[in-house]
């Protein structure tokens, strides 16, 4: 079963890839709905680097009572697809659930696509698949499937803050002499 967005971001590709290889603005994407910490007595790491299995625990946020979503590892690695407008870079998550109602899922392949937008090279065409299989796919995938679309919503909200470098303006920034 498949689950898919395809949304035109308002931040540069490089911006989104930076981003998708950030544990911290993966965790926005969630949040607040979603929390995304650490497991065991660990940090999350600064970036996700190909080959890097990272184990997480997942909690519907609710304020300081959280109720366990469960954990997962998620298992990176990268491709770049040559298109005629530029480059397609993929990130892939092929780690698996390990505990939790997602851990009775046989498949999860979750593939984030970023290339510049058709049109406009300072915009993102993000394009998002997640693959899921085993008996209680069926099941799981409405959950999944909303999931998802607040993903999209929160996409939206947050790629804008992505970019390194303020927009320039011609303006020295306050409190610069030159």
């Amino acid at each position: 079963m498949r689950i898919m967005l395809k949304l035109v971001l308002d931040c540069d590709a490089d911006a989104a890839w930076r981003a998708l290889h950030s544990p911290r603005a993966v965790a926005e994407l969630y949040g607040p709905l979603v929390e995304l910490e650490p497991l065991g007595s660990g940090a999350l790491p600064p970036t996700l680097e190909p080959g890097a299995d990272v184990p997480v625990r997942m909690r519907l946020g609710l304020g300081s009572v959280g109720v366990g979503l469960g954990d997962q590892l998620i298992h990176v690695s990268e491709r770049y697809v040559p298109e005629a407008r530029g480059p397609v870079r993929i990130l892939r998550d092929s780690g698996i659930p390990l505990t939790g109602p997602l851990a009775s899922l046989d498949v999860w392949d979750h593939q984030m696509a970023v290339s510049a937008a058709p049109g406009d090279p300072t915009k993102t065409l993000w394009r998002d698949r997640l693959v899921i299989g085993g008996p209680a796919a069926p099941a799981l995938w409405p959950a999944l499937w909303a999931t998802w679309q607040w993903r999209g919503a929160r996409l939206r909200r947050t790629a804008p803050t992505w970019a390194h470098d303020p927009e320039f303006t011609g303006e020295a920034p306050s409190g610069s002499s030159d």
